[in-house]
């Protein structure tokens, strides 16, 4: 196995407030199914072998389908990451979520329960590797992109986290 074949825990978003302010930061691409949410890293002290660490969020509904689809869509999300988080601007946090199938059906036509095909292959595989490469390139690109992650950054304000009750 390669280094780059393992997914390590300090590349994964784990907790709640890593996950709020992601989507707080709002810079989003969408294409299909696949909707990446893109922010800077909160903690730039993270490194792995002494190189900035990309860090990987998933969010699949159960919208998407029964416990076997939506795992089969975090395997195939975790390994597309693995393939290309050597590629993709370090220093960001991305989170992935997975929209249901239904949204791209005319409203007339709209089947309960239809669960969401996973992209199966190695031509899935690449079609998610290369949505992955072209939604960070797209969000990370726009013109404001640098400038509002220079200022969340410098405030690097704390987000309330929920009470349980």
């Amino acid at each position: 196995m390669g280094a780059n074949e393992t997914f390590p825990t300090n590349a994964r978003l784990h907790s709640p407030t890593d996950f709020a302010r992601v989507f707080e930061f709002r810079r989003s691409a969408a294409s299909g199914r696949l909707v990446l949410y893109v922010c800077p890293t909160a903690d730039a002290s993270q490194a792995l072998d002494g190189r900035p660490v990309v860090r990987l969020g998933m969010s699949v509904s159960r919208r998407i389908g029964n416990a076997v689809v939506r795992n089969r869509w975090k395997r195939r999300l975790r390994e597309a990451f693995r393939r290309v988080q050597e590629r993709l601007p370090v220093g960001n946090d991305f989170v992935i979520v997975v929209r249901s199938g239904s949204i791209a059906q005319p409203a007339g036509s709209r089947k309960k329960n239809v669960p969401s095909p996973v992209p199966s292959g190695h031509k899935g595989a690449t079609h998610v590797e290369e949505a992955i490469l072209a939604l960070a390139a797209r969000v990370v690109g726009r013109p404001g992109y640098a400038a509002a992650a220079g200022a969340t950054i410098s405030s690097a304000k704390q987000l309330p986290t929920k009470r349980r009750r």
